[in-house]
């Protein structure tokens, strides 16, 4: 076990095992989200708070950068090499848009919302905050 938090004793978990399927990060029960992409108020199964959780843009960078980058070259070389009509670029197009930018949004800021948890990420300056939220003493 890897620590005592609110009183039991939770095993550390990868960001990867939780994250991407909306678990929580401490108990690996519970869940992240309520809805697609809305940050619950706390875990329902441990009561782990998420009010550490801030992925801010993080989630729509590595969709754009990783995953939109494909569909969108997808998209123009199948211009330039089919020039096919404007049925056929709705018909396939529209859906790889939708396919790499929004199905990709909810496990990578699921991710990123356990990789915070388990590595303690906080912005410079809210050691103080993180304590008050963790119980333990700032700098630890």
């Amino acid at each position: 076990m890897a620590g005592t938090q609110e009183g039991g004793d939770w095993e550390r978990r990868s960001p990867i095992e939780t994250g991407p399927f909306g678990r929580c990060p401490r108990c690996g029960e519970g869940h992240i989200f309520h809805g697609f992409l809305t940050v619950r108020d706390h875990c329902e199964i441990c009561g782990l708070s998420y009010d550490f959780a801030d992925p801010a843009d993080g989630p729509a960078v590595f969709v754009q950068l990783f995953a939109c980058v494909p569909g969108v070259i997808f998209i123009i070389m199948l211009e330039i090499l089919a020039r096919p009509g404007l049925w056929v670029h709705l018909a396939v197009s529209v859906p790889v848009l939708v396919l790499t930018t929004v199905l990709p949004l909810r496990p990578i800021k699921g991710w990123l919302i356990a990789a915070q948890y388990v590595n303690k990420a906080q912005e410079a300056g809210t050691a103080q905050l993180w304590a008050k939220l963790h119980g333990d003493r700032p700098g630890d």
